[in-house]
């Protein structure tokens, strides 16, 4: 996969600030559920999922920053994708919403960690 074969889809600051120049990202101030349900709309439309929307160990609703990576073109809906999508958007419903109860340092933490688990799948797709 070449270079800006994909797409990160992201509530995170530290990631638009760090992939803002030769990367498509879509930035949006939403909730962490709803990056995974815009996630879930593009990939109806024919995008694939490149990144486990619930890589690491941190719980959904524990924390408010997701970062997903999807391909940037567009084929047929991926049903594996799609699988996937529903159910961390499912697994969501699951949690307590705890991510607003946290003192402001620790929120830099979150993105540290989201951006993180971003940069692996970042480095695993530029190899493709």
């Amino acid at each position: 996969m070449s270079k800006n074969s994909y797409i990160v889809i992201t509530n995170n600051p530290l990631v638009l600030e760090r992939l803002n120049e030769g990367h498509k990202v879509i930035y949006k101030e939403i909730s962490y559920e709803e990056i995974l349900k815009e996630a879930r709309d593009r990939i109806h439309d024919g995008h694939r999922l490149l990144t486990h929307p619930l890589s690491g160990s941190v719980k959904p609703n524990e924390t408010p920053y997701k970062s997903i990576l999807i391909t940037e073109r567009k084929e047929k809906m991926d049903e594996w994708s799609v699988k996937i999508i529903e159910s961390a958007i499912q697994a969501c419903g699951k949690f307590e919403f705890k991510s607003d109860k946290y003192k402001p340092e620790v929120y830099r933490d979150f993105q540290l960690i989201d951006w993180t688990l971003l940069e692996s799948g970042l480095a695993s797709a530029d190899a493709w």
